[in-house]
């Protein structure tokens, strides 16, 4: 995985300027869990790769950047709560029970729109979003994609499913 990650790093400078591997390196073998996480990722189509430190923490953010949502991790509906309400024709799972099985967060807009600043990603797909809680009350749900050069953020109820909409996950080592 770390042979995997190392060549990711360097064919994609661009993503990160600022880091140099030894340091990236370190911190992952010093987390072997996150290094488990970041294989699920791999494994489910999510080209993990770094993007930057946090601003708040100075920790490493690890996203997926593969260039469309990951295939495996479509037609999903938001959350547990919505796959339940959805009593007709349910979709197979939902986005943030898939992305805590994996063991990261949904992406926030923030984060998915730093993502598009390094390149074009969800030209074809959209992804979900860690949405705040005043609007999953109401029964919605945030997702993201880019269209006409320009990154949209929407709002669907949460228990909406379509087979171009998944999901991006990030974590933080």
């Amino acid at each position: 995985m770390l042979e995997c990650l190392k060549t990711r790093f360097l064919e994609n400078s661009n993503r990160h300027p600022n880091l140099e591997w030894e340091e990236v390196e370190r911190r992952l073998i010093e987390h072997p869990e996150a290094l488990e996480v970041l294989k699920n990722m791999e494994e489910s189509g999510g080209q993990p790769d770094t993007i930057g430190l946090d601003g708040d923490t100075d920790q490493i953010i690890y996203c997926d950047c593969s260039k469309e949502t990951p295939i495996g991790r479509r037609s999903l509906c938001y959350d547990g709560e919505a796959l339940r309400k959805r009593k007709k024709n349910p979709p197979a799972g939902s986005a943030a029970q898939q992305a805590q099985e994996m063991g990261v967060q949904l992406m926030t807009e923030s984060l998915y729109r730093r993502l598009q600043t390094l390149g074009e990603y969800d030209l074809k797909t959209s992804s979900w979003i860690a949405t705040p809680e005043r609007i999953r009350q109401r029964g919605g749900a945030l997702f993201c994609e880019r269209r006409y050069d320009t990154v949209f953020t929407f709002h669907n109820g949460a228990e909406s499913y379509y087979s171009v909409r998944g999901w991006r996950g990030y974590i933080l080592i």
